[in-house]
């Protein structure tokens, strides 16, 4: 008796078992993503403090240089939909690898325009450089993305949210870090110091990125659009980029001109708008997971928030509040965090509702809607410059933030009206069910 009694005192008192560890593999894997996602950003980034003077000087009017802004986005539109489709036949890890040595040419091909005659020539090989560029960029995106996600099947969000520090980290130290290089050594060495860091990634992808075999699939696009939910998401991931290309056109004129405040003071503003989001990201990531049936309110509920925050942000006449620095930075604060408590649970609702769709589990379905994220993603990045560009001309900065605002509002008023009419418990079932087989999926070791 006292031997069972001890027996079962030890088991009472046993220690619960460890969470599971990483594999090498996935260690290795998720370093590889980070440093794809903060050298891709910095690239993108780097442009916006020298580049404008520097293509003025060489012949190139306002609306050229909005345009080989622009390219770069259409771009990367189309490239997306189409490597996203073909992920497969190409090769997911071929297809980063590629990118990641596209992306370093033109980066270093970018810092020798300076050499090129002024005028047509100068123009023509800027909208050469930059289209190509975006191909590699969303080649590698398009990639990164789907080796994400068929690698940690079941932490999607935690991983993606964990990844976009380092996606933050990029676009906050793209612009200081290029004004410093250029002010300091000139227009080239920016460039060739991020070229010949690009370059050094793609030996280090090819050693520890593993090789996931898949079959391609008959699944198109356009089945996976024909899904109202698929639509709607889409819709909040363009309301999410076109809000950061509006305010990357902007927001620093309007800061400058009503507040008076320097170039300097301006991009610190912006540490406003970037760092709740890298902060928040993972956050983000770990609770969507965790608790799956709360994406889609979490959507909700941030771009309930980004709509607000918009409204307040100039704030809009119709309120009668006065501009204030203090109000502006806390809804760029605001922002940043709904930013990342909408867009991180998208991509994994992506997924499991094309699964629940009947599309094929593997590399083939996680190409195609990484490949739509990134397409639509890159349309909101086009849009919101542009447009709200010419709306804030005409109506001025408060006017045009409101009405951005309103696009977000009516992205989560039709989510919401969504999920609040349509049955929940099957797709909850489904998605467990998903869940369980994902377990089963296979990649090529990296190490036996």
């Amino acid at each position: 008796m006292a031997s069972e009694s001890d027996q079962l005192q030890e088991g009472q008192f046993e220690a619960p078992a460890p969470p599971p560890r990483m594999t090498r593999q996935q260690i290795l894997t998720l370093i590889s993503m980070a440093s794809v996602n903060f050298s891709s950003m910095i690239c993108y980034s780097i442009l916006g403090p020298f580049f404008p003077n520097e293509a003025l000087k060489k012949g190139a009017s306002q609306t050229v240089i909005g345009l080989i802004f622009g390219c770069y986005a259409i771009c990367n539109l189309g490239s997306s939909l189409i490597l996203g489709k073909y992920i497969v036949t190409i090769g997911a890890k071929l297809m980063l690898i590629g990118g990641l040595f596209i992306s370093s040419g033109c980066t270093i091909l970018f810092g020798l325009l300076d050499r090129v005659p002024s005028g047509p020539a100068f123009i023509t090989l800027c909208f050469i450089v930059r289209s190509v560029d975006a191909v590699g960029f969303a080649a590698a995106m398009t990639s990164s993305f789907a080796h994400t996600a068929k690698i940690f099947p079941n932490n999607v969000a935690t991983v993606l949210g964990s990844l976009e520090i380092f996606t933050g980290l990029g676009l906050i130290l793209g612009p200081p870090v290029g004004g410093w290089f250029y002010q300091a050594f000139g227009y080239e060495v920016p460039f060739m110091l991020l070229g010949c860091f690009l370059l050094v990634m793609v030996p280090f992808n090819i050693y520890i990125l593993p090789t996931i075999e898949a079959d391609p699939s008959k699944d198109s696009f356009f089945r996976l659009l024909t899904h109202v939910k698929i639509l709607l998401i889409c819709y909040v991931i363009f309301t999410l980029s076109s809000s950061l290309g509006f305010l990357d056109a902007t927001l620093s004129l309007f800061a400058m001109d009503k507040f008076n405040l320097s170039p300097g003071y301006v991009g610190l503003i912006m540490l406003g708008l970037s760092l709740p989001y890298c902060l928040g990201s993972p956050v983000m990531g770990y609770f969507t997971d965790k608790y799956p049936v709360l994406r889609a309110w979490f959507v909700v509920i941030g771009g309930l928030c980004i709509a607000l925050s918009f409204v307040l942000l100039g704030p809009a006449p119709f309120l009668g509040i006065p501009s204030q620095l203090w109000l502006l930075i806390l809804m760029l604060s605001v922002i940043g965090f709904s930013l990342g408590m909408t867009a991180i649970p998208t991509f994994p609702e992506i997924i499991t509702c094309a699964y629940e769709q009947g599309f094929q589990e593997g590399l083939s379905t996680l190409g195609m809607v990484s490949g739509l994220f990134g397409a639509v993603w890159s349309l909101g990045m086009f849009y919101g410059p542009t447009v709200g560009g010419v709306i804030t001309q005409h109506l001025g900065f408060e006017w045009a933030a409101a009405i951005q605002g309103a696009l977000s509002l009516l992205a989560a008023f039709f989510l919401a009206v969504y999920y609040l009419t349509w049955p929940q418990q099957p797709r909850i079932q489904r998605r467990h069910r998903h869940e369980d087989e994902a377990e089963d999926d296979e990649v090529t070791p990296l190490i036996e």
